[in-house]
């Protein structure tokens, strides 16, 4: 029997609607309206594949709600396959509101309580049929509670037992954690069954946390804390856990990855004048996934990923600005 041809990539994990500060450098009390676009990493992750023409497919869950009829009208024109996204009747699609004050302040209110996407369970993963993906990218929020958290580790399983590269972007939310270290103890138990982990220096020490005493809430703001550590400690502790190839994301600086044997390599960033660092990392992932496709090296498929990443900076939201593949080329071949 021949054998179908597999799609190219399937997301799960979280969505959104995406109110960004229409007053950019306006503090956040100050601003007097936003624009509406989507996030969510995986989201943004699933469209900008689709851009670069890949065959895309989100897993996330929206509420019966006129949020979640705004996302999946975003995602059908961009060409994402939307057709396994359930509806959760008793929970809310989920909204972020965001400020823009250049260079280095982006404030932003996540509104996930009861959120539809934490509800994504084992019977939605099973419906998705992960074995026909090349690529399953995971989520580092979608573990912080159940049923998200027991179905993102099914469909790992389901793609480790079916020769699909499991991907996870480590996306450490803060508040969305009752317990920073618990972040860490959920990734450190899957890490051995994640092919390539991708994430900030930050979100590298925060997977290896266990002592609160590492984390400083800075000005009040739980969703941005300093977090302590030895870097390099905690790239070896990853890496020692299975992962074959930890990527971490260096913003201006371009990105460095480590293979199994910590042999590091730095890849260059594309210098560019910054508007809005949100949404950067997703582009990033989405260049460097497009590479993984197309069977390129490491080291190209990173500077894909810089490529795509350095776009996204110089725009003002995350999925709706994502680059296409002549955009991302040209920017790459300069």
């Amino acid at each position: 029997m021949m054998k179908m041809n597999k799609s190219d990539l399937i997301a799960i994990g979280r969505s959104s609607i995406d109110l960004y500060s229409q007053d950019i450098g306006a503090p956040f009390k100050e601003i007097s309206g936003f624009n509406a676009f989507v996030g969510g990493s995986p989201l943004n992750i699933s469209v900008g594949c689709s851009r670069l023409g890949l065959k895309s497919t989100l897993l996330t869950a929206i509420g019966k709600d006129k949020v979640g009829e705004f996302i999946l009208n975003f995602l059908n024109k961009e060409k994402v396959n939307t057709e396994f996204i359930p509806t959760k009747l008793n929970a809310r699609s989920s909204a972020v509101l965001l400020g823009i004050e250049p260079p280095d302040k982006f404030p932003l209110v996540f509104y996930r309580d009861n959120a539809a996407d934490t509800l994504i369970n084992v019977d939605d993963v099973n419906n998705a049929n992960i074995a026909n993906y090349e690529v399953l990218l995971v989520n580092g929020t979608a573990l912080n509670k159940e049923p998200s958290r027991g179905a993102t580790i099914h469909a790992i399983e389901i793609a480790k037992k079916n020769s699909v590269i499991v991907v996870m972007d480590l996306d450490f939310r803060a508040d969305q954690w009752e317990d920073y270290r618990s972040f860490g103890r959920v990734v450190r138990s899957i890490m051995s069954k994640v092919d390539i982990a991708i994430g900030t220096e930050e979100e590298v020490l925060a997977s290896m946390l266990k002592d609160s005493s590492q984390v400083t809430i800075k000005h009040q703001q739980i969703s941005s804390p300093e977090i302590k550590g030895d870097l390099n400690k905690s790239i070896e502790g990853l890496i020692k856990l299975g992962t074959s190839i930890l990527i971490v994301k260096r913003g201006k600086d371009g990105a460095s990855y480590f293979d199994k044997n910590l042999k590091r390599k730095d890849i260059k960033g594309f210098p560019v004048k910054i508007l809005n660092v949100l949404g950067a990392g997703d582009a990033f992932a989405s260049g460097f996934i497009y590479g993984l496709i197309q069977k390129w090296s490491i080291e190209k498929s990173i500077k894909m990923g810089n490529a795509c990443g350095s776009h996204v900076v110089t725009k003002e939201g995350c999925a709706n600005f994502m680059p296409t593949l002549e955009e991302a080329l040209k920017i790459m071949n300069k």
